[in-house]
């Protein structure tokens, strides 16, 4: 038997990983395998082994958390400089100052990583996507809709509607949610439309923009308390 491949069985008992013998025999870990994959080894090695797999496994989520983290903030960083700048030349668009008017009463500002509105006029939902697409770049397939229902309601015939008022496709609409109204008899026609683009970078862009329209606006017309 080789001596590397001896050295690499000892090293094994002892519980050390491919990785761990690879740097100290300098042997390819495909070699590795093949001297040590089809042996049978006693419980406290695979115990060890494991152990290690798992601490190996925490500190590596944990560096990948760290990554993450520092990218999402350089992401915001990034996304609050370019709203700064966008807002200057925006702020003098209906459009978008219709659209950060129907964010401002209808959206979603607690969340970090999606865009969205609920209503039941389809002319404040088409004009919110034509905000998304025109005003914020958004590609038609990237809007993701869906339907709150009460359980009297034809699910198809509501989503032809929202479909046709909407302007979007069908495939762009998700599963429709069924909800048990307070009334009986007060019935929305065809439920409540929820238009929403998962996208951190414009989450951060919306809520800069709506501080600064808010700021703007109290300045503007002397609105301070």
């Amino acid at each position: 038997m080789r001596d590397d491949k001896e050295k690499a069985f000892s090293l094994r008992k002892k519980g050390k990983s491919y990785g761990e013998i690879k740097v100290a025999l300098n042997v390819p870990k495909s070699t590795l395998s093949g001297w040590l994959s089809n042996k049978q080894w006693s419980k406290k090695v695979k115990g060890i082994l494991v152990e290690k797999s798992k601490t190996y496994s925490s500190a590596r989520m944990l560096w990948l958390s760290k990554v993450q983290k520092k990218r999402l903030l350089e992401v915001y960083l990034q996304a609050e400089q370019q709203a700064a700048k966008e807002f200057e030349e925006f702020k003098w668009f209906p459009l978008f100052i219709a659209g950060m008017c129907i964010f401002w009463g209808e959206g979603d500002k607690m969340s970090k990583h999606i865009v969205r509105i609920a209503n039941v006029d389809p002319r404040l939902i088409k004009i919110f996507i034509r905000f998304l697409r025109k005003v914020c770049g958004i590609p038609k397939e990237k809007i993701r809709a869906y339907i709150l229902l009460y359980p009297d309601l034809e699910t198809k015939d509501c989503l032809n509607y929202w479909a046709k008022q909407s302007g979007l496709r069908l495939e762009n609409f998700t599963k429709s949610v069924i909800i048990q109204g307070r009334h009986k008899t007060r019935r929305l026609s065809y439920g409540v439309c929820n238009i929403n683009v998962s996208s951190s970078y414009l989450s951060r862009k919306m809520n800069i923009w709506l501080k600064l329209l808010a700021t703007e606006l109290i300045y503007k017309y002397n609105l301070r308390v």
